[in-house]
């Protein structure tokens, strides 16, 4: 089915996320829609979606005008959306989830719904087992389970909103499997991205926006200069690790143990140096947050040691990890890593090491507007963490580190992040190892890893299965390691 936005408008305050914007995909095709973060990309397909009103402008569906008025609303007319968060309910099972989304029935036929579950399942290659909990899901299990549901309500246009963050490089290929199929049966399917590679291997014709408005269309595949030079409206060069004297040992891990409910890390040993750059690479679920976590205080160790620049820290919490040095930034930026409904500054209050007991908000205000003007976020200091995209919460959490650290510790540090948007963060972070900073960090981008890393650590299974130097490893071997795959040469 063919689909028409005429003209969107919409405004949160002072902030016009979506200005005038006019965009067409045709029934039976594969869309990309393509921006740096706070393009307003996902505002423009939340509209469409029905999770928000427009304030001008009109959205036709195969001829028909249509104004959805929520996301139910929306499912009826035809239109779903897959967020870059599935929304699924992780205590229920696979089939529950499927039946919550049941349009206003009684009875609750659940032999009906695991029938419709398991032919929805094979026909797209999916292994959704009904009875498992969601929790026990990966990321991209649960983008299947979404999208069985998605279809089961009716979907004829598919939005998917950044659907390849946190999902590994073989769900990646299920995913667009999927998504070409869906087109070739005749679906409208919109891949809303900011990853070039992705958008060209995937999609037939690409819009990109920028700041709020639509700057052209391009049909693929097309020079990836341009498209670059669309977003940002300047050519972007991204620099990698330049090489400097690293230091003497700072972080030593010895025969370290962790025991969580699905995974275990037994005997693991591990020497850090000061300036040096792990990357952790593995499927997700493989042992490299648990590591993390370890290392920061936020999962016990069962034995072992963690001795940071002399200091035995194993059985320290967290709060005296940070005030030794040691900083940890989570993947769940909101979730996790910021608090929902505080402000900008109250953030930048609380990341201080010592917390006034009196504030003075005027002071504060003003000390908040020059953070937010070094570090490029698009927000006031009275906007709240939620109100901001991913890319700019994740400059506030980089905002918010501490100054002088010896190591730190992070999980996909530019998921969700446009080009030019992981370019800045990687420069503030390799500006921290002139001064000696090590840093170790979780990521599913293999050429991230190769690019920033000094070694790269392949977890297995809880299992440390290689210790290779970058400067000898390429995208082939580290994927073939990643999946558990040792060469008899090594």
């Amino acid at each position: 089915m063919s689909l028409e936005l005429r003209d969107i408008h919409k405004h949160f305050g002072p902030v016009r996320a979506n200005d005038g914007i006019s965009l067409t995909v045709e029934g039976g095709t594969l869309h990309g829609l393509l921006g740096e973060n706070g393009a307003g990309k996902s505002t423009l397909m939340k509209i469409l979606s029905g999770f928000y009103a427009p304030d001008a402008g009109e959205i036709v569906l195969d001829g028909e005008r249509i104004q959805p008025s929520s996301p139910r609303d929306a499912i009826a007319h035809g239109i779903g959306m897959l967020h870059q968060d599935p929304l699924v309910f992780l205590p229920l099972s696979v089939v529950d989830n499927l039946l919550l989304a049941s349009p206003g029935s009684i009875r609750i036929d659940r032999r009906e719904a695991r029938r419709e579950l398991a032919q929805m399942s094979e026909r797209f290659g999916f292994d959704l087992d009904p009875g498992s909990l969601v929790r026990s899901l990966t990321v991209g299990e649960r983008q299947q389970l979404e999208i069985v549901r998605l279809l089961w309500l009716g979907a004829r246009v598919l939005v998917l909103d950044e659907p390849t963050t946190g999902i590994s490089a073989t769900q990646r290929v299920k995913l667009f499997e999927t998504l070409r199929a869906l087109a070739a049966a005749g679906m409208s399917v919109i891949f809303v991205s900011h990853k070039l590679k992705e958008v060209e291997e995937l999609c037939e014709r690409v819009t990109v926006m920028r700041s709020g408005r639509v700057v052209g269309h391009l049909e693929m595949p097309g020079p990836a200069e341009q498209l670059v030079e669309m977003m940002f409206g300047e050519p972007i060069e991204i620099e990698g690790r330049s090489s400097i004297a690293l230091g003497g040992p700072l972080l030593s891990i010895q025969n370290l143990t962790v025991h969580e409910t699905l995974l275990s890390i037994e005997d693991l040993n591990l020497e850090v140096k000061a300036g040096e750059v792990i990357g952790l690479a593995g499927l997700e679920g493989s042992g490299q947050r648990t590591l993390l976590r370890a290392c920061s205080g936020l999962q016990r160790a069962a034995g072992g040691s963690i001795v940071l620049e002399g200091r035995d820290v194993t059985n320290e919490p967290y709060a005296e990890r940070l005030e030794a040095g040691l900083q940890y930034l989570p993947a769940g930026r909101l979730e996790e890593g910021l608090i929902t409904g505080l402000t900008l500054t109250e953030h930048l209050i609380l990341s201080e090491p010592h917390t006034p007991f009196f504030v003075d908000w005027d002071t504060e205000e003003k000390k908040a507007s020059s953070t937010i003007a070094e570090n490029f976020i698009k927000g006031r200091p009275s906007s709240t963490a939620d109100e901001l995209s991913g890319g700019n919460q994740q400059r506030l959490l980089l905002a918010m580190l501490r100054p002088a650290l010896r190591l730190l510790l992070m999980e996909h540090p530019t998921r969700g992040l446009d080009i030019g948007s992981a370019n800045w963060v990687w420069s503030q972070l390799l500006a921290r190892r002139e001064h000696g900073t090590a840093i170790m960090f979780a990521s599913a981008d293999l050429d991230e890893l190769l690019r920033y890393g000094n070694r790269i650590l392949v977890f297995f299974a809880g299992r440390m299965i290689a210790d290779l130097n970058v400067d000898g490893t390429d995208v082939e071997e580290l994927g073939f390691l990643i999946g558990g795959k040792v060469k008899e040469s090594q």
